[in-house]
């Protein structure tokens, strides 16, 4: 089961840039849970610890038990709004989930033994094709990460979703290929030396031939 991580919340009265504004300058940050076929509910939270969460990894695959009137709300981060100026977050979407709701998450992907690696050893690249992995699994069983470990792998050498193993009910969302997620590129070639700057003469000749006669 994934980690569930605590938040509380208040609920707030009414919807609407205005209320939000309202929320906001009440040092609250407007927020909403939906989903799971029940009415959305208006909320806000504490900002320092909703920017805490944020800034931790794997925001997006962290389940929260959002305590509300007593009531808890098992909810999945969706959607957050910053501000364009100051990048605080000004609005969160979490969706309402049960423990066989089945979501699409984005599950980051972490790498093990890069000194393991004789590709990397000998100077190659670790060029990362996909940073994160869309997952459909229950909400539940959200991975943390996918880990690749990269001892043995050499210069050429690739890794594909089909050599990863995934815990049980978690699947990707891509299936009609079997997508690259890592490859060790050959190292940077030197770039070519440029040609010669041309002569003074060899200008001049140039800028002859290409005056035309006066008639």
């Amino acid at each position: 089961m994934s980690e569930v991580h605590n938040l509380t919340a208040e609920r707030r009265d009414r919807a609407g840039k205005g209320a939000a504004r309202s929320t906001r300058r009440a040092g609250r940050t407007p927020a909403v849970i939906y989903g799971n076929k029940q009415e959305p509910v208006l909320i806000s939270v504490e900002p320092r610890v909703l920017e805490r969460e944020i800034h931790r990894s794997g925001f997006f695959t962290t389940l929260f038990d959002v305590q509300l009137d007593g009531q808890r709300h098992r909810v999945l981060p969706r959607d957050v709004q910053f501000d364009p100026v100051t990048d605080i977050p000004i609005h969160v979407d979490f969706l309402r989930v049960s423990a066989d709701t089945q979501v699409h998450v984005e599950v980051p992907v972490l790498f093990t033994n890069e000194e393991l690696s004789p590709g990397l050893k000998r100077g190659g690249v670790l060029n990362v094709v996909r940073h994160e992995i869309e997952m459909i699994c229950a909400a539940d069983s959200i991975p943390g990460s996918v880990t690749i470990d990269l001892a043995g792998l050499d210069i050429g050498d690739s890794v594909h979703i089909s050599s990863i193993t995934l815990p049980a009910g978690v699947a990707p969302a891509i299936t009609d290929r079997d997508f690259t997620i890592v490859t060790i590129a050959p190292p940077n070639v030197a770039v070519a030396e440029a040609e010669p700057a041309e002569t003074e003469e060899e200008a001049a000749t140039s800028g002859a031939a290409a005056t035309p006669e006066k008639g």
